[in-house]
């Protein structure tokens, strides 16, 4: 059984790598925005409050976030281990994390702000389902329109100062969440900057899962 964490800045293709994990090791990927977007899309109340917290661009609150993700792993429906996407992100869900699960590694994507930037203000949010899309590396089938039929949108929050404003606040929470698990679970960094295949063969090695 294999049990991992991925982090990474919006927009450093950490969704991307973890979908190969997942199709390579046979692991149920555990994505907080699959989640959130589940909620969304069969309008229940956790939905209806996420989907304004995010629309306005605000960070859904740890204790929300907390709950959705230990009600996930309780399911308990990971038979060959899975893969944690977007969680934790800060020192306290960190905190709440490590009380209750132990994983063999965290796998930290790194790519400068500048690059990052260039690729947030590519995203575009579908109004009715939630479901995020990027003009330059996974656009719509038909321009300005989700697969669903909903309306393309860019997020108020996707321009250029919002932009160094998160990027800043995701550098400083980051750090301190990287150093608890560095006290207790193995960390692997890698160079987000590369062609996804470069990166995930990145990933393989530090996870040494080609030995």
């Amino acid at each position: 059984m294999k049990k991992y964490v991925i982090m990474g800045v919006q927009g450093s293709g950490k969704g991307t790598q973890a979908r190969r994990l997942v199709k390579d090791l046979d692991l149920i990927h555990i994505s907080v925005g699959d989640l959130f977007r589940w909620h969304i899309q069969n309008r229940t109340r956790l939905g209806a409050q996420v989907k304004r917290i995010v629309t306005s661009g605000a960070l859904v609150p740890d204790e929300t976030v907390e709950r959705l993700v230990a009600e996930r792993l309780e399911q308990h429906d990971w038979n060959h281990g899975f893969i944690l996407d977007g969680f934790p992100r800060n020192a306290a869900q960190a905190e709440f994390f490590l009380e209750r699960w132990d994983v063999d590694a965290v796998v930290v994507i790194e790519v400068p702000d500048a690059v990052v930037s260039e690729r947030m203000l590519a995203r575009r949010l579908c109004e009715s389902c939630g479901r995020d899309y990027n003009l330059i590396s996974s656009p719509p089938k038909v321009k300005d329109t989700c697969d669903c039929g909903g309306r393309l949108v860019q997020r108020a929050d996707d321009q250029p100062g919002p932009i160094r404003d998160r990027l800043k606040d995701y550098r400083a929470v980051t750090e301190p969440v990287i150093a608890l698990f560095r006290k207790k679970e193995k960390v692997v960094v890698v160079d987000g900057t590369q062609a996804p295949e470069s990166v995930y063969r990145q990933i393989r090695s530090g996870l040494d899962l080609d030995g």
